[in-house]
């Protein structure tokens, strides 16, 4: 591609994105390849069950790539503009988002899916976003954006609240709550299946302790929560794509794009201003 002579300079517009599950890093994917400095918080113990392109697993394996974009963990907020520079994004375990205070960042975004706003502040940053229902726009946040699967996924909220949380998975061929994996009981999640492969109806993915988990539909398991991890009973652990395609559980999803559109928007429509 030819280079425009007018360019959008983006060289110190930082993004702090708050969680590092699969609809914040496909955030953190669209905003980092459209050339905004990305930082992401998240928890000493993430939960994300769509590892393959969440880059929350940073903090288990120390560094992920998600769709040709590298994360990789830090220890302190100061070490981020060095991995700006090598257009890696940065993660640091720092639940409480503290590190806001050192990086000032230009937007904050809250995609942690608590489903209620955990400590989110209108006051954060210049642009404070919100993804998903427990927030209102103007209130908690500048914008929310809509993050339940149908006509208004991804839509811009610059009044009231996105929909609130019904608790039922959405559909994808027909399949709703069958298609998630949920833990049977209390206690360590171990698994003898892995993301990527192929399952039948009661094909048997791993164990909660001594309790079997075990496949409710044919597909392809799209994500399981990182093994090891102490799991509370009925906790979501992992789900299974009855598409079957394997291609899926390594790319980001269509939900999340159209949910990093929505935050696109909100950030363009704030900064990107024309003259009048």
């Amino acid at each position: 591609m030819s280079k425009h002579p007018k360019t959008i300079d983006l060289s110190n517009f930082i993004v702090l994105i708050r969680g590092g599950g699969d609809l914040a890093s496909g955030v953190a994917w669209r905003l980092h390849n459209c050339g905004f400095k990305v930082l992401i918080t998240e928890t000493s113990l993430p939960l994300a069950v769509r590892r393959k392109v969440s880059f929350c697993e940073a903090v288990y394996e120390g560094a992920t790539e998600v769709e040709g974009v590298q994360a990789q963990l830090i220890s302190s907020p100061d070490e981020t503009y060095r991995l700006w520079e090598h257009k890696i994004i940065p993660v640091v375990v720092d639940p409480d988002c503290e590190c806001k205070k050192a990086i000032n960042p230009d937007v904050l975004v809250d995609a942690i899916m608590a489903k209620k706003n955990t400590g989110t502040s209108i006051e954060d940053a210049p642009l404070v976003i919100a993804l998903g229902p427990g927030f209102e726009a103007g209130r908690d946040a500048h914008f929310v954006v809509e993050t339940k699967r149908g006509h208004y996924l991804g839509r811009l909220i610059t009044e009231g609240s996105a929909a609130p949380d019904s608790g039922i998975p959405g559909s994808v061929m027909g399949i709703g709550a069958d298609r998630v994996i949920r833990a049977p009981a209390e206690g360590k999640f171990e698994n003898l299946k892995d993301i990527g492969e192929q399952v039948s109806e009661g094909d048997l993915i791993g164990y909660v302790g001594d309790v079997e988990v075990k496949a409710l539909i044919n597909g392809v398991i799209r994500g399981l929560i990182h093994p090891g991890i102490s799991v509370s009973q009925g906790l979501k652990i992992g789900d299974i794509d009855p598409r079957g395609d394997v291609k899926h559980c390594f790319t980001i999803s269509e939900k999340s794009l159209a949910i990093a559109g929505g935050v696109l928007e909100g950030i363009l429509r704030v900064f990107g201003k024309s003259a009048e």
